[in-house]
């Protein structure tokens, strides 16, 4: 691997990866790369079409070739979509790196995503949805994490600014 990341965010749908991301890459003097962006150039559609025109495994295929590729390619601030880290492979290429885990509660999360069509994971009950997803979830973010930064209530600046004090970083 010729690059590594800098910083890995992962954390649920809505909770603020790129919208902190961003934030971090400025702060740190670096690039940013989001997953999510990379399959969307990539493929010429939305992750929702990808879902819905090919299923749930098809998408989760594309996703862990983007996750794969960035992290060899990328040396800032990466964000990795909400499931990225159900695929083995992807947990243990995280290793040794530094992983930031976003999490927020479920009425976070219901003001921050909505009803939104786009989050297809959520389309029918989305506070049980979610509640479920993160029940299946929270332990892998959690098992990969170097910090966990609790979002609920704080500014994606106060949240950048716990997340560099946890990981120790220094601003460029």
């Amino acid at each position: 691997m010729s690059a590594a990341p800098v910083v890995v965010l992962v954390g649920p749908m809505g909770v603020g990866k790129s919208t902190v991301g961003r934030l971090l890459a400025e702060r740190l003097g670096v690039g940013y790369r989001d997953t999510d962006d990379d399959i969307v150039a990539e493929q010429g559609r939305t992750i929702a079409e990808i879902f819905v025109d090919e299923g749930e495994p098809a998408f989760r295929a594309i996703e862990k070739q983007a996750v794969h590729r960035a992290l060899a390619e990328h040396d800032g601030i990466l964000a990795l979509g909400g499931g990225a880290i159900l695929d083995a492979e992807t947990r243990e290429s995280l290793d040794g790196l530094r992983v930031v885990y976003l999490s927020m509660d479920v009425e976070e999360a219901v003001k921050r995503t909505g009803l939104n069509a786009a989050r297809p994971l959520l389309a029918v009950n989305p506070r049980k949805q979610w509640r479920e997803l993160m029940e299946a979830r929270r332990h892998l973010y959690e098992g990969i994490a170097t910090a966990v930064v609790a979002t609920d209530g704080r500014t994606p600046e106060e949240v950048a600014q716990v997340a560099l004090d946890a990981l120790e970083l220094k601003e460029a």
